[in-house]
């Protein structure tokens, strides 16, 4: 079996590859030291890059993007430190939802059944009011459910139904998320 560079061609066009290293680069010297604070300016390089991104979404300085034209962040929005979009597909994350710091949202992966490994895609949808914990791991093709909840350092292989915690490796249901009522007692 041979996987060079000839019998195993890149399925990305050129144009795909030069935005990515023109990304890169306004990344690395525009986008990683800017501030905490500065919100707006990360929102608007994305925007640049072909990416949609919500009023009032917060994206931290070190999250890393691997094609902005793929990204969709909704309102209100929040992606945490060091978060890795690898959006070789389509991410959809929904208003209000929040995807903690060090998640790895993963759209592509290679057919191990191909002798060429093969790359293969899929999108990941987060839906609104949804959160991701900490350092979780989400698969290509996974959908989480609106108010759905996915445990810190989870891997997840199935969709995550709405308003349904899980957690574990491989990701299992917890249980429902239930709120509380505004001005509960916690």
């Amino acid at each position: 079996m041979r996987v060079g560079a000839r019998e195993c061609p890149s399925p990305h066009s050129f144009g795909n590859k030069v935005g990515r290293v023109l990304w890169g680069i306004v990344w690395a010297l525009l986008f990683r030291p800017s501030p905490r604070i500065c919100f707006a300016w990360r929102r608007t390089l994305l925007r640049l890059f072909g990416a949609t991104i919500g009023r009032n979404a917060r994206i931290a300085p070190t999250v890393r993007v691997w094609a902005p034209w793929n990204l969709q962040v909704g309102e209100e929005a929040s992606l945490g430190y060091r978060v890795d979009c690898y959006c070789v597909d389509r991410v959809v994350i929904g208003a209000h939802a929040t995807v903690s710091q060090e998640t790895f949202l993963c759209t592509a992966s290679h057919d191990v059944s191909d002798p060429q490994m093969g790359l293969t895609t899929a999108p990941i949808t987060i839906e609104d009011q949804a959160w991701v914990c900490a350092r979780a791991f989400v698969g290509p093709g996974i959908h989480v459910g609106v108010g759905g909840v996915v445990g810190a350092c989870s891997v997840v292989t199935r969709d995550v139904d709405p308003w349904t915690i899980v957690a574990g490796n491989p990701a299992r249901v917890i249980g429902p998320r239930q709120l509380k009522p505004p001005g509960s007692p916690t």
